[in-house]
């Protein structure tokens, strides 16, 4: 688990296939990682990996096609900046929210727009995932815990302070870009909550609108 609060930014210093998968080596910059063990947890840009090489500022993971062909990881080159995070403990301060590391989907971002001092983002999510985004509910992009502003359908917008802008990855996006997109676990967990027994039926046989309105409701 993590909390959002982005530790440092790092960079890819380079991917090394291995059967289809690959391993990413990333400099982890002022990243501490004296107190990091073989085995541990450290999200990249909001992915939870696994810690299998380490050096002094330095460490290694292997990251499956699956985790490639559903985050952004897949298309950072050698270079290519990247949020970081080692996992919360019981002592750590939760800053932010709680954030698995588990990408439910890839964001667009639609527009990035000066607002006073802070910088506003409009993003697309997919639209699975629009109805787990609320105004003044809390998202994760690109590893990076932040409050939704406001919500029209499945774009959301986010309003970012300057501190955010320099200590992460995001005063580099530009319209276009993709990021990783975690929704509140909370969120999640009252969906299943409300569907009861309606979350173990098959998928044509829960109740959803569609369902409500094919039987005379609404």
């Amino acid at each position: 688990m993590f909390t959002g609060i982005i530790q440092a930014v790092g960079r890819i210093a380079r991917q090394e296939s291995r059967g289809g998968d690959v391993r990413l080596h990333i400099d982890t910059a002022d990243l501490d990682l004296s107190s990091t063990a073989l085995g541990d947890s450290i999200a990249v840009n909001g992915v939870c990996l696994t810690a299998v090489e380490l050096g002094a500022a330095r460490f290694a993971a292997d990251v499956s096609r699956e985790t490639l062909s559903l985050t952004t990881l897949g298309a950072l080159g050698q270079g290519g900046a990247v949020n970081l995070e080692r996992a919360l403990t019981l002592s750590t301060p939760l800053g932010g929210h709680l954030v698995s590391g588990h990408v439910d989907g890839l964001g667009e971002v639609l527009e990035v727009g000066a607002d006073g001092r802070s910088t506003r983002l409009r993003i697309r999510a997919p639209d699975a995932l629009a109805r787990y985004i609320a105004p003044k509910g809390s998202i994760c992009i690109d590893g990076t815990s932040l409050t939704v502003n406001r919500v029209e359908g499945a774009v959301f917008e986010l309003n970012i302070v300057p501190h955010t802008l320099e200590e992460t990855i995001i005063g580099g996006y530009r319209a276009g870009s993709r990021v990783n997109l975690e929704v509140d676990l909370i969120a999640r967990y009252l969906e299943r909550l409300v569907l009861g027994e309606q979350a173990a039926a098959p998928e044509g046989e829960r109740i959803t609108r569609d369902f409500l309105s094919r039987h005379g409701f609404g």
